[in-house]
Formats: C-alpha cells, structure tokens, sequence
C-alpha cells in the first residue's frame, strides 16, 4: 500500500497540544508521586477484543518521544496492516514515568486513527467487485483532519478535499444563491485556473442534464436511490466522473457501487467511526 507521508510539523504540533492539555500545570503528579525517578519499564501496545488496521504508529511514536527522548518505540507493525485481536502493535522501552506520562495520550491518536482505518477498511472491502472508490469528506474532527483522511488512505480509501482551497465544489446553497447550475459554473470556470478542477452538486435528473450541458469534472449525485443513480450513471455515459453521497452507511455501500459511480464519498467514515480498544501493558525490567 503506497501511503502518503504524514506532515512532521503536523504531528509535531498536534502531540505538543495534546500533551499540554493532558500534562496541565503540573505534569504527571501520579507518576511523580508513585515511581522512583530511577524506574525503567518495558511496554507494548496491544490489540485488546476486535481486529483491526493500523494507522497512527508514527504519530504514537512522537508522543514518546516528545515526553522522553530516552524512551525507545519499536513499531512491529506497519500502517496499513491489518491485525487480529491481542496482536502486539509496538514495544517501549525507557524511564517508567515518562512511559506511563505518554500513555493516554498515545492511546488516544492511536485508538481513533485504527478506528477510522478499521471503518474504512469494510467500506473498501464491501465495494471491492465494483471500480467505485471510497471517499472521506470534511467532517472531521478539528486540528485532527490530516490524520484522519491519513487513517481513511490507511484502511483502502482515498480523500475528498482536505480544505475550502483544494478544489471548487458547488453545493446546493452555491447553487440557490448564484441563481442556478449554469450560472454557478460559469463564474466557477471563469474565477480557477487551469489546474483546479470543479465539482457540482445535484439532486435530479434536470439539474445533472444541466451539468453536462455547460460541462464540469465531476458531479457530485446527492442522496439519490439506487435507480436514479443507475439512470444518472447512464446519463452521463463516463463523459465526468460520477460521486455518490448522502447518507451512505456500510449497510447501503455495496449496492451503491453497483449502480456504477465512480467515487462513493461518506462522512461516516470519520465522524461516525469507533474508536479501537487499544491497550498498553507495561512489565518492570527487572
């Protein structure tokens, strides 16, 4: 799986704000109070009672890190690897209180990021046998977006838009306002430059006829039923690429696929995706 690489500055920053939030104003009193400064430890991360996809190893990692230098992290797995439950994700070694001062925080990147690639890993898998693509969209959780649609590519899927700056996409407000489709994508096309490509939003059969009238590069089909995105598939006639959205849940994934969209975009990737119960068990060397 050929997987983007993750901003370092990103990560950097996101575990700075997390560990602040968690540290406070005084730091780990537990630690402080319970383990001598001298302690050292040996942990894993494990998988506890569901299998899963990995995803968010490296941002773990830097939460070890930025609490302790001195704490080693050996990943024994990869992003994108699949695993079943009790498998060991990754080992640390070091100062027990600085292991047990990054712990939640490290759980927490890693448990969401598994959750949201172990989703997306059965919308992929439902939508296999068909040349549909899964798509995340912008209903992320804030400041955490790159790490999201990071964790959606981790589990098979690909990315919608990462901001309001990556491409044009007319939705139905851009539409009512601007007084219509044609109109809407007229000013789109007279505003980009050449490189930025334009998505439009429609809910019938009269308004895609309109799209494909003035032209667009892909259209976005919005909560429509199976047959109507058979009839828009048939309409279009792979003259632009057709994305399907609107409620789309796992249950109805797979027979959306089938209609011969293009791209299925959901937002339950992200927003309604399980956090993984992962666990870090932590022996005292001897």
């Amino acid at each position: 799986m050929n997987l983007p690489q993750l901003n370092p500055l990103l990560v950097e920053d996101a575990v700075r704000a997390a560990l602040a939030e968690d540290f406070g104003r005084a730091g780990d009193i537990t630690s402080q109070a319970t383990i001598p400064a001298s302690a050292q430890a040996t942990a894993v991360i494990a998988a506890r009672k569901k299998p899963g996809v990995l995803a968010g190893l490296e941002i773990a990692r830097e939460t070890f890190r930025r609490v302790d230098p001195a704490l080693r992290f050996e990943a024994l797995l990869t992003d994108g690897d699949k695993f079943e439950p009790g498998a060991i994700l990754a080992r640390i070694e070091g100062p027990a209180r600085s292991l047990l001062s990054a712990e939640r925080v490290a759980l927490n990147f890693l448990g969401r990021l598994c959750g949201i690639a172990t989703l997306t890993s059965q919308y992929a898998e439902a939508v296999a046998h068909t040349k549909a693509r899964v798509c995340c969209t912008r209903k992320t959780t804030p400041g955490l977006r790159a790490f999201e649609k990071y964790a959606v590519r981790c589990g098979g899927g690909m990315n919608h838009r990462f901001g309001l700056d990556d491409a044009i996409l007319i939705k139905d407000n851009h539409i009512a306002v601007a007084g219509g489709v044609v109109p809407a994508l007229r000013a789109a096309k007279d505003f980009i430059g050449h490189l930025v490509k334009i998505e439009i939003e429609v809910d019938s059969l009269d308004q895609l006829r309109e799209v494909l009238t003035e032209g667009a590069d892909v259209v976005l089909l919005d909560n429509m039923s199976p047959a109507q995105l058979r009839e828009a598939v048939a309409l279009i006639g792979g003259r632009i690429k057709a994305e399907a959205s609107g409620g789309i849940h796992l249950g109805g994934v797979r027979e959306v696929a089938e209609t011969g969209v293009d791209l299925i975009s959901s937002g339950a990737l992200t927003h309604s995706a399980p956090t993984l119960d992962l666990g870090l068990d932590i022996e005292i060397a001897a």
